[in-house]
């Protein structure tokens, strides 16, 4: 899954890291892939804490995934883990942020449910987050989707 995400955010990395003066070019992969991993371990510390009600409906879309909880989530560990790994100042995260996250997490959702688009499926994200073996956890998320 990690890198099919990767390839989405380097996607939707235009005007928010690549075309961002305050993202040295130099850069621009490292931070991509930062926020990749960010999104993934958002993603898997809702399903370890028990938010799979959140995971569930961000993914069966249907609605602003913009506004979604899980994506609100998702966008302050990965502001949090730019300014620790690169030393951005908040606004500077943020921005990157906002411009980022709202658009791959739109695109994963899109994806995810389109039957013509097999970059994405429910069952590969289930598994991803459940750590592979899943077991019991994994069975319990996969009833949510019927």
């Amino acid at each position: 899954m990690f890198d099919e995400l990767l390839n989405l955010v380097k996607e939707q990395a235009g005007n928010a890291i690549i075309n961002n003066p305050a993202v040295p070019n130099e850069h621009n992969d490292a931070v991509c892939e930062t926020a990749t991993n960010s999104i993934i371990d958002r993603l898997k510390g809702m399903v370890g804490e028990g938010g799979i009600d959140s995971i569930t409906s961000l993914f069966q879309g249907g609605g602003n995934t913009a506004s979604h909880p899980a994506v609100s989530n998702i966008s302050s560990g990965v502001v949090n883990d730019l300014m620790k790994k690169f030393g951005f100042d908040s606004s500077t995260a943020g921005s990157i942020v906002a411009q980022l996250i709202p658009s791959v997490m739109s695109k994963l959702t899109s994806k995810t449910n389109d039957p013509n688009d097999s970059s994405f499926n429910m069952s590969g994200i289930l598994e991803s987050l459940a750590g592979g073996g899943g077991g019991g956890l994994l069975n319990m998320v996969k009833g949510f989707f019927g």
